[in-house]
């Protein structure tokens, strides 16, 4: 069966663009991979919806769409009372190969990339980032027109405001119709006479400028942001490309992300795992006590419910893991030797003898007589 992008998003075919960008926000919140690890199902349906939204967040594409996509030939064609003739199914079948926005719509320029350095708890909690960019902009003698102020832009004589050429040629299957992007006009449909001063008729200019950016909770290192339409300026008035923000998330010192968790690797002595310790432990929001019982054995794990990152567009936060692990001491005094020795008489344990000289070269090595 074909697909319906409106039933995909859940909105009417008369939907607002507002309306249709409310519904995809509230959908990919839902569907997004990191929502669904695993969920194959999820993953699809969060293609659908993205392709849904690309396809009718687009003016131009939702028009083509609407006539002719699976669901919109109702809406013209043989049949429905409007005229339906050659140049129309001569742009259902061919003009995708001049953009998704179509022949002698507004120009297209390309996409930016930018990266963002944020620290652990930053990207954790989210915040707001100032991003300097330098970048084309709309020129602001001609508000990005490419003419000169009082003046407009003309049809293209060459191609009538079309954008594209078209030639006819006879062939042994009848008659072949090929096009091409208007060489005069670039595909554009339109010439400018009296080129703006400033920007020499492309109708931007390169220029610095500080973009502010809203980083969601709970981002993680090596993730994107698109910033729609903050992109680069296209040239003389068209839709601007988007900004793509890549996150990298500086080493925490005493801390390591793994998911939605944090963990906190900390080493004990021998006595404090064997009696037990109540240890301070630093998290992304000041310290807390962990409680290690006694008998604590190498690589136990402790978790502290909700210390750890919020989870992206979602609710929920992950935990904290205090992993220790028991330091066995390398060197000894000799009361400490004879202390261990001892122990391990009353444990009934076998232990190697000390050897011959040990614990007196071990008392000179402390000064002691």
């Amino acid at each position: 069966m074909p697909t319906d992008y409106y039933a995909v998003l859940g909105v009417e075919r008369s939907a607002t663009e507002d309306e249709i960008k409310r519904a995809y926000r509230a959908l990919a919140r839902e569907l997004h991979p990191d929502q669904n690890h695993g969920d194959v199902a999820a993953e699809e349906r969060f293609k659908e919806v993205s392709v849904a939204y690309e396809t009718l967040r687009d003016p131009e594409r939702r028009r083509r769409y609407d006539t002719f996509g699976d669901t919109g030939r109702g809406g013209a064609g043989p049949g429905s009372g409007e005229a339906f003739g050659f140049g129309d199914i001569f742009d259902a079948f061919f003009s995708g190969s001049f953009g998704a926005r179509g022949p002698a719509g507004p120009p297209q320029t390309l996409d930016a990339e930018a990266v963002i350095d944020l620290e652990l708890a930053e990207a954790a909690f989210g915040c707001t980032q100032l991003l300097a960019v330098d970048l084309p902009s709309a020129c602001d003698a001609c508000d990005g027109s490419g003419c000169a102020p009082g003046t407009h832009p003309a049809t293209c004589t060459s191609c009538a405001g079309s954008g594209e050429v078209r030639e006819v040629r006879r062939s042994i299957f009848g008659q072949l119709v090929t096009a091409a992007a208007c060489p005069t006009c670039r595909g554009l449909g339109r010439t400018i006479p009296d080129p703006c001063p400033e920007c020499r008729g492309d109708g931007r200019v390169r220029r610095a400028r500080e973009i502010e950016v809203e980083i969601p909770a709970g981002i993680d290192d090596g993730q994107r942001l698109r910033l729609a339409g903050r992109g680069p300026a296209a040239p003389q008035g068209g839709l601007p490309g988007d900004l793509y923000v890549t996150i990298r998330v500086r080493a925490h010192p005493t801390l390591e992300r793994h998911g939605f968790d944090l963990v906190h690797r900390r080493a004990l002595a021998l006595t404090q795992a064997a009696l037990g310790v109540v240890l301070e432990v630093e998290t992304l929001e000041g310290p807390v006590d962990v409680e290690v019982p006694a008998g604590t054995q190498p690589r136990e794990v402790f978790r502290v419910k909700g210390r750890g990152v919020p989870v992206l567009q979602g609710r929920g936060r992950g935990d904290l893991l205090v992993v220790v692990d028991v330091e066995v001491p390398r060197r000894l005094s000799a009361e400490e030797v004879d202390l261990l020795t001892r122990l391990a008489e009353l444990r009934g344990e076998a232990v190697s003898p000390p050897e011959p000289g040990f614990l007196s070269r071990l008392r000179s090595a402390f000064g002691e007589r």
